[in-house]
């Protein structure tokens, strides 16, 4: 029989904290060492404490059964509270594990991983994961021992009696082993819907705005709710097939239950000999018997929630597993000079027939200032995106100050870099800590300059909280310029040597856009800067523009060059200025 290998990782991650365990179980062996008590005391109380002649003092029987339940109260606080703090401790470590996984998975991982996925994954079924642990060493190690004691003080009572009654229990073995494979596949299945209900879920708060402006609320509605019902059929499902474990364990309980009482009463019914009952024997097997029940349903409804935390550990293990980002190599001694050059570079998204990128050779000098333009799907972010390595060449190599950029630190390389992007992300806090994102130490004085530099002083001027102002979800206590000028500023504070700059301006006014420009004007000087601009007025100064036609260069040369080759730059800035006038 091979032990299930995600039973082996819980295990050793619980290890470091056995000492707790140890308590705990020591707790449940206290609490399950009582349960043979009580019907010890029934037989005594009606055997010699209702006839004629007592010789069981009075007193001694609720000193007796006080003294049972207290110690009970003591053995069982201690399991759960150990228990409840092993439980809780695995649950933040696995759910640390994950989340500092998804810091430093490619981020090509989250082309095929969805957010609500992963949002359930790290919430959910890791929440299933322990839950799993906690009732399985519960309900394994306390029912299994309560069990025990109570089948030894049935056996002690009348052995020939029990030997017979535990002849119709494997039954109910039977019954578990053919619904285990059923709930496995039901529970994969209700774990899959439920993270496509986390995904509306979060999709529908993400875009909000679009469901009410083209008024979807029904169709979102609909969508939820059709998640929602397939959820609720599963979760039935799974009610009805780990509930079927119960008429089974309740009817082996009543036959066995019927034939002690028989025996009880006609003893000759057995091939062998046994013993005739007293009142006393009798309530007491029976209660004891009765007693059994409890225990031998919980182990038997053990296999629902195993079967769903084995499931939900697949998810959670394979989110620990994936392979992160590569580490090592080279590192940089303060700032790179930024130096650029695409040699021969290539670059295919991972499923895609079509390359993105191909034989792109461009060298990009210290502090120059080089804009990429052309139609969207051209290749323009695709090529930025290799820079701070978010994706690998397929072929070729790219180089920073002559050295590849694979043999370089990603962690160094990316100390390196600056970015503005098209889709500004902010995050839910102040404005000096989303200026000064990422600095351990900031520096308040890089955040006063910052924030001048990005014309973000009238802004700062009328919070009441000023650098301290809370902003929201994604800035969203923001105007859309607003968050684009926070966003430049985060950029300056980093001072970085190299810059990309995505459509940097596209979401500001004319006015905040010229405030801005000039910002960044200065900014760029002497730092190797790589631009996206969809707005040519906006890179007419830029000291190369590049061209990028299905991922080729096609042209490259000054504005003014470009504009005298009469070519695809010449046609798309005479577009764009026919659309203007």
């Amino acid at each position: 029989m091979t032990i299930n290998p995600y039973f082996v990782r819980l295990w050793n991650a619980i290890k470091p904290y056995k000492h707790r365990i140890v308590f705990a179980l020591l707790g449940m062996i206290g609490a399950s060492a009582t349960e043979p008590a009580f019907p010890w005391i029934l037989k005594k109380l009606i055997d010699n404490g209702f006839s004629e002649q007592r010789s069981l003092p009075v007193w001694l029987v609720p000193l007796f059964i006080v003294g049972i339940f207290f110690l009970r109260g003591i053995f069982t606080f201690c399991t759960q509270y150990y228990m409840s703090w092993v439980a809780n401790k695995l649950l933040s470590d696995m759910r640390d594990s994950m989340f500092q996984r998804t810091l430093i998975v490619p981020i090509s991982y989250y082309q095929n991983e969805s957010s609500g996925k992963l949002i359930n994954t790290i919430m959910y079924e890791v929440q299933q994961v322990v839950e799993m642990v906690k009732g399985s060493i519960n309900t394994l190690v306390r029912d299994s021992i309560t069990v025990a004691a109570l089948m030894g003080y049935l056996l002690y009572q009348n052995w020939q009696l029990t030997v017979v009654a535990l002849l119709i229990i494997p039954s109910m073995a039977y019954v578990v082993r053919v619904t285990s494979r059923r709930l496995r596949q039901l529970n994969q299945n209700q774990l899959k819907l439920n993270s496509e209900l986390t995904q509306v879920v979060e999709e529908a708060t993400r875009a909000n705005q679009v469901i009410r402006i083209f008024g979807a609320q029904s169709y979102e509605h609909k969508r939820f709710q059709a998640k929602s019902e397939k959820l609720r059929g599963y979760a039935q499902r799974v009610t009805v097939v780990s509930g079927s474990t119960t008429p089974v364990t309740q009817m082996v309980a009543a036959l066995a239950v019927s034939l002690v009482i028989v025996v009880a009463m006609r003893p000759s019914l057995l091939p062998f000999a046994t013993h005739p009952f007293s009142p006393g024997d009798f309530v007491a097997y029976i209660t004891t018997m009765l007693l059994l029940l409890a225990p031998l349903k919980r182990l038997s409804d053990l296999n629902g929630p195993l079967q769903r935390g084995l499931i939900a550990s697949e998810s959670v293990f394979n989110l620990i597993d994936t392979p992160a980002e590569p580490v090592g190599g080279f590192e940089f001694e303060g700032r790179a000079k930024g130096n650029l050059e695409f040699i021969n570079t290539e670059f295919k998204y991972q499923g895609q027939e079509l390359q993105a990128l191909k034989g792109i050779n461009l060298r990009i000098n210290e502090g120059e200032t080089v804009a990429l333009v052309g139609m969207s799907g051209g290749g323009k972010t695709s090529l930025v995106n290799l820079v701070p390595r978010f994706y690998t060449p397929t072929a070729g190599s790219i180089r920073l100050d002559g050295r590849d950029l694979a043999d370089i630190s990603i962690t160094s390389l990316r100390a390196q870099i600056a970015m503005v992007g098209q889709n500004v992300v902010l995050f839910d806090d102040t404005i000096a800590a989303n200026i000064a994102y990422g600095d351990s130490n900031p520096d308040q004085a890089r955040i006063d300059a910052a924030v001048v530099a990005a014309h973000l002083s009238d802004v700062i001027a009328d919070l009441p909280l000023g650098l301290q102002t809370e902003i929201g979800d994604n800035g969203t206590r923001l105007s859309g310029g607003q968050r684009q000028r926070l966003a430049i500023a985060r950029a300056i504070y980093k001072n970085a040597p190299i810059l990309i700059l995505d459509e940097a301006t596209s979401a500001l006014d004319s006015e905040s856009e010229r405030a801005v420009q000039a910002a960044l004007d200065s900014l760029i000087q002497g730092r190797t800067t790589l631009v996206i601009a969809h707005r040519l007025s906006t890179i007419e100064r830029a000291d190369r523009i590049v061209v990028l036609v299905d991922g080729e260069i096609t042209e490259m040369g000054s504005h003014a060059e470009l504009l005298q080759k009469n070519g695809t730059y010449a046609h798309l800035h005479q577009l764009q200025f026919t659309q203007a006038e």
